[in-house]
């Protein structure tokens, strides 16, 4: 997080003068690292740490005064003095040698996590390579707990995440292996809003659904607007409807935001090209004599009920909070059949700042959450207690 300002302009573009800092940044800790003997490989010798490496994490305000400002960029918040890097990279660069020298301990502590994040960059990258060797041409390299379907159009083929084997098991049974390809989530998937990248694409399940997905793996993406970077081509996608399929209970739903964060922050373009889709299962069944009738809602449930009040047979009501409960008929026809399903398309219309959701709700800081919670818990109507 890099603010900038020229004359007190907000440089939201950047320009020349962040240009100018990030150099001197990486400059001066690679210069002090080596110089110090802080950062050795196996083979004792000294390693380079990148730009990225040293601004992970970081918080910083640059604020210069300029008497001829240039400005580029669509909206002019773009410095453009090209003369401006050369001095802002040297000002800075004295400064903070400086700085180092006579705060040695504040210096390893700097130091040491630039050299973490190098390590996880090399980590990631290691796996990045490894998702990128399973090739998704060879059919061999799909995951074992994958049930693909037949279908080879990817505008036709569906794919169900579905949540535990008892579901997956049941969902296998009842598709239509023509167009429905299924694949089990058996472990937990990684909260991508915490985990580092190295530690994400280590996660089983992250492997098991870029491969599934089989448009390779983006960077850090899921700002408005943007896209993520990396290896993603979604001309390779081989399903263009992504259906999460979880339980209707309280880790269902876990289950469902962690997936969602995940496609959120490193496969963005999923949700703005609208593949991504979540599936409602039913919350009762309830049976008058002969007659059946599933409903989704609580609210439908109630203007079922007093339809029924006036009934002379008995009313059973039966309760679903897991689809392993359901065979694989009812399965199928409550929330897999295209005729009979209810599907709803994940988009970010009506959130203001998806970014802030994300970050509140599923990053480190409990703050946020906590005041989320405090001022919204009264509008929660799904409690499972």
């Amino acid at each position: 997080n890099i603010l900038t300002f020229v004359n007190n302009i907000n440089t939201i573009e950047g320009g020349t003068h962040l240009a100018g800092f990030k150099t001197a940044l990486t400059r001066s800790l690679n210069q002090y690292a080596n110089k110090n003997n802080l950062i050795k490989t196996k083979k004792n010798e000294n390693i380079s740490l990148s730009g990225d490496d040293v601004r992970e994490g970081i918080t910083a305000v640059l604020s210069i005064k300029v008497q001829e400002p240039q400005f580029e960029g669509q909206t002019k918040t773009k410095l453009g003095n090209g003369e401006i890097k050369g001095v802002c990279d040297s000002i800075i660069m004295e400064g903070l040698l400086d700085f180092l020298e006579r705060n040695p301990d504040i210096a390893k502590t700097i130091i040491l996590k630039a050299e973490n994040a190098a390590k996880a960059r090399e980590a990631a990258k290691r796996a990045r390579e490894l998702v990128r060797r399973k090739s998704v041409l060879d059919i061999s390299a799909l995951p074992g707990k994958l049930a693909d379907c037949s279908e080879k159009d990817p505008t036709l083929s569906e794919l169900y995440i579905v949540e535990g084997d008892s579901a997956g098991g049941s969902a296998k049974q009842g598709r239509n292996r023509r167009y429905q390809a299924i694949l089990p989530l058996r472990g937990k998937v990684i909260n991508s809003e915490k985990a580092r990248i190295d530690k994400l694409l280590n996660n089983n399940e992250i492997q098991t659904l870029i491969t599934a997905f089989g448009a390779g793996f983006g960077g850090d993406g899921g700002e408005e607007g943007e896209t993520s970077a990396g290896d993603f081509n979604l001309e390779k996608l081989r399903y263009h409807k992504i259906i999460i399929m979880t339980d209707a209970d309280v880790d269902g739903s876990h289950i469902r935001t962690l997936l969602l964060t995940f496609l959120y922050r490193k496969m963005p373009e999923l949700i703005m090209g609208g593949y991504v889709y979540i599936a409602l299962p039913p919350l009762y069944k309830i049976v008058k004599g002969k007659t059946e009738k599933w409903v989704y809602t609580d609210q439908e449930k109630d203007k079922v009920l007093e339809e029924y009040k006036e009934a002379s047979q008995k009313i059973d009501i039966q309760r679903y909070k897991g689809l392993g409960e359901m065979n694989a008929e009812q399965l199928w026809e409550t929330t897999m059949n295209p005729e009979n399903r209810t599907l709803y398309k994940v988009t970010l219309e009506q959130l203001k700042d998806p970014n802030k959701v994300f970050s509140d709700l599923m990053g480190d800081d409990v703050e946020p959450r906590r005041d989320f919670i405090l001022k919204n818990a009264k509008y929660a109507t799904n409690v499972d207690i």
